[in-house]
Parts: C-alpha cells; sequence; structure tokens
C-alpha cells in the first residue's frame, strides 16, 4: 500500500477548487476505476461522461452507436464534456475518442488538468474481455481494433499533462501517483 502525503492531496484539493482532474485513455484502462477513487479520496464529484451521454440521451451508447452513428456520438460527447467543464470543479473519466476532438482537447485545457492512463496491449484486451458493451469492438478482430486505436490515439493522449502508466497494480497504487503527479504539475 503507498503512502499517503497529506499535503499533496490538500495541494491537489486546493487546485480542483479551480479546475477539474480529466481523465483521458484508451477503454479498459481503468479512467472510472481510478476516477471514482481519486474523488472518494479528495471529497470531490466525480462523474464518468459515458453514463452522463446516456442519462442525456435515454440509451445505452451502444444504442446510440447503432441508432445515429459514431458521429452522432461524438457531437454529442463534445457537448456534454463542455457542460461538465463549465459545470465546477470534478474528477472526469472521458470516453476512449473523447480527447481526439480538438474542441475537447481545448476545453480541458481551460478548465482542467488531463491525465493520461496509458497502458499496453495486453492489458488494454485483459480488461476490455471482461465485459461485452464496447461498440467499437464488436467486430471481427477486437485485438487488432485496439492495436489500431493504440496507433491513432497515443500520438494525442500524448499532448495531455499528465501520463500514468496504468498496470496491473492495485487501483490505490495508480491514484497515489496520480496525485503526486498532479501535485508536482501544479507546483510548476
Amino acid at each position: 500500500m503507498p503512502t499517503i502525503n497529506k499535503s499533496n492531496d490538500q495541494l491537489v484539493k486546493s487546485v480542483l477548487s479551480e479546475k477539474s482532474l480529466v481523465l483521458v485513455g484508451l477503454m479498459g484502462a481503468g479512467k472510472s476505476a481510478i476516477g471514482r477513487r481519486i474523488a472518494a479520496r479528495l471529497d470531490v464529484p466525480f462523474l464518468d461522461a459515458d453514463n452522463e451521454i446516456e442519462a442525456a440521451a435515454g440509451k445505452t451508447i451502444s444504442d446510440i452507436f447503432a441508432e445515429d452513428g459514431e458521429a452522432y456520438f461524438r457531437d454529442r460527447e463534445e457537448k456534454i464534456i463542455e457542460r461538465l467543464m463549465l459545470s465546477g470543479p470534478i474528477v472526469l473519466a472521458t470516453g476512449g475518442g473523447a480527447f481526439m476532438s480538438k474542441v475537447t482537447q481545448e476545453n480541458i485545457r481551460q478548465h482542467g488538468i488531463s491525465v493520461w492512463l496509458k497502458a499496453e496491449l495486453d492489458i488494454l484486451m485483459e480488461r476490455v474481455g471482461r465485459r461485452d458493451h464496447r461498440p467499437l469492438l464488436k467486430k471481427e478482430n477486437p485485438r487488432q481494433i485496439m492495436q489500431n486505436l493504440i496507433d491513432t490515439r497515443y500520438p494525442v493522449y500524448a499532448l495531455s499533462d499528465i501520463t500514468i502508466e496504468s498496470r496491473n497494480v492495485t487501483h490505490e497504487v495508480i491514484v497515489q501517483e496520480i496525485i503526486c503527479a498532479v501535485a508536482d504539475f501544479s507546483r510548476k
């Protein structure tokens, strides 16, 4: 179990009184699981952009993709993330494709600190294989699709303020690494 540095927690909580903490990365990187734990530790609201999109649409993301298409989904995603970023400091887990939007990147840059949870292909495949709700992977070769997403999205995710390696360690280890990294980033 990592050692908790209360001064880092206080510093990050202070930073989050003015900005949101936004987690970006591919599906399976751990954005929601880690985000919930950071928010609880710092007593800050947690929101999952995908859940907010589903609530606003009144249907699942899979249904939005099937009925309305990916372009419609991405447009809704941009607007909802913009609304969330303007609603006050939060810990926000974004969908895997959200940070690909220049509009979303700019909203996050203005109102938040972005943290990329970077994970290797094998870890991502193990994690996404546990559940069957990923519309982008409901095709013939999910591993190749995920590799293509890595090739396309990792250079954009690298624009994030902070990069943390998501790996098979306890959530608490990753949470601690993020809090330390955000504290260091805010001291700059």
